[in-house]
């Protein structure tokens, strides 16, 4: 069993920069893909950012403003976000899949998630 704590959630003006961070139960090591996904109210959850091996992907909404990277020393995962925007405002929660295979962005196979932390950006 892996567990997962999300944090550095926080509310933060339009234009403005957070770094979301996620630490791991176990050695990262072991896990092959980690993401970012988010859930704003009355939607459904969507995919924000993945990395796995050596590659990283993004959703169209937040590449260029995103940046997701791991710490594997650190057993942890990070969401470096900046240039917010209102529309970014939602539950971020983090995500870790064992096994290869997939799309990055089906959260039906990823195998365990993190309780979310809360991004508000105001106009």
């Amino acid at each position: 069993q892996v567990q997962l704590v999300a944090s550095g959630g926080g509310s933060v003006q339009a234009g403005g920069s957070l770094r979301l961070s996620c630490a791991a139960s176990t050695y990262t090591t072991t896990i092959y893909t980690m993401a970012w996904f988010r859930q704003a109210p009355g939607k459904g959850r969507e995919g924000v950012a993945a990395i796995g091996g050596s590659m990283t992907y993004y959703s169209g909404f937040v590449k260029g403003r995103f940046s997701i990277s791991r710490d594997n020393a650190k057993n942890m995962l990070y969401l470096q976000m900046s240039s917010l925007k209102p529309e970014d405002t939602a539950v971020y929660y983090c995500a870790a899949k064992m096994g290869y295979g997939g799309s990055a962005f089906d959260d039906r196979t990823y195998d365990y998630w993190g309780q979310g932390t809360q991004v508000t950006v105001s106009s």
